[in-house]
């Protein structure tokens, strides 16, 4: 890590970006017992909030259909977040239960004393985030960022892979423009011309590729530094323990939601615009429905079998997971974003409930 890749200016502004975090985590530890009060009434109800974000994602068809409901006999609430350091705001507070993430918010929560446990990979991101840069900008390779004005929704995995990106091509990040917008915002942004290039998931990526240029993807990062990303679900840990029967059950439905996908590809009946999986997708993200097939396309969901292994959730200090939210705290220690980078992630990787999934 070079001194410039430190550089105060740019830290700052990663820092503001996490301080509602911070103050959060803060907040609960000085209201716990309030907290506790609050989660056993809930429990004693049969009742869970689940903290969702626009993610394209196959399990959204089990959510708009009930299904959790129906295999669980809980009351769920869907509560719709516009980016994961929102939904790790809302576990650290108690209003809700579980949530969606990617790797970067989930390394920040961690290490700042959220009690979280990360117990399903949603998907592996691999292509599903890229690098957009606008037609006519002049933007034709990373290093070409430099003065020029990127938009990305802060402590996200898209902001990370920016910053490893910028790393990578020996750009300095205190020389790009990097401002903090979420989904919808870059949406705006880049409708306007206020910003040159984003680093997005869909449904956004679809809308900037119509008249963008991709540079580079996620994937083509994660192979070119070793630095991967993903979007997993994560649960409140007290919550988790006291009501695992929910958990395996609601695990259960992810994995048959996955495997419901994977099947139809495999055998060449892939999940069209018409599908009523992709209609139910299409309204819990904002995509347009003909996008949702390709888009989907560019993830890979983990089967249950693989995420139980050491490449995921398995294998404690030397898993996957733990070792890719090491790498990513480390990564925003150095840009000042957070304060602590633990010893090992494991204490916040559960393979428990993957691990009960029967086999298929």
């Amino acid at each position: 890590m070079t001194p410039a890749l430190a550089s105060s200016r740019f830290a700052r502004r990663v820092v503001d970006s996490l301080a509602s975090l911070a103050v959060a985590v803060a907040l609960v530890a000085t209201v716990a017992t309030f907290g506790a009060g609050v989660a056993h009434a809930a429990d004693a109800r049969h009742e869970v909030v689940i903290a969702c974000q626009d993610l394209v994602l196959p399990w959204r068809y089990a959510q708009a259909t009930g299904l959790v409901e129906k295999a669980t006999g809980y009351k769920v609430t869907y509560r719709k977040f516009a980016s994961g350091a929102e939904v790790i705001r809302a576990l650290a507070s108690g209003s809700a239960q579980l949530g969606e993430a990617g790797s970067s918010p989930i390394a920040a929560g961690l290490s700042q004393g959220v009690d979280i446990s990360l117990f399903w990979i949603l998907d592996n991101i691999n292509d599903a985030e890229a690098l957009v840069a606008r037609n006519g900008s002049g933007i034709t390779s990373v290093a070409a960022l430099k003065g020029k004005t990127v938009g990305v929704p802060f402590v996200s995995t898209s902001h990370f892979h920016t910053l490893v990106a910028l790393e990578h091509a020996g750009v300095n990040p205190a020389d790009v423009k990097i401002v903090n917008l979420r989904p919808p915002e870059v949406a705006a942004a880049w409708q306007r011309g206020d910003i040159d290039a984003t680093w997005i998931w869909d449904p956004v990526l679809a809308q900037v590729k119509k008249n963008g240029r991709v540079l580079i993807t996620s994937g083509q990062v994660a192979k070119a530094t070793g630095k991967a990303t993903f979007d997993g679900f994560v649960a409140d840990r007290r919550f988790a323990k006291d009501n695992a029967d929910f958990m395996a059950k609601f695990v259960s439905v992810l994995a048959a939601a996955d495997a419901d996908y994977r099947a139809h590809r495999a055998h060449g009946a892939a999940w069209t615009a018409a599908s009523p999986q992709v209609a139910a997708i299409a309204k819990a993200s904002g995509a347009n429905p003909q996008d949702v097939p390709a888009s989907l396309a560019l993830y890979a969901f983990p089967t249950p079998a693989e995420q139980a292994s050491t490449a995921w959730l398995g294998g404690g200090a030397q898993s996957g997971a733990a070792q890719s939210l090491l790498a990513t705290a480390t990564f925003l220690k150095a840009q000042g974003a957070i304060q602590n980078v633990l010893p090992d992630y494991s204490a916040g990787v559960d393979p428990q409930f993957v691990q009960r999934v029967p086999a298929h």
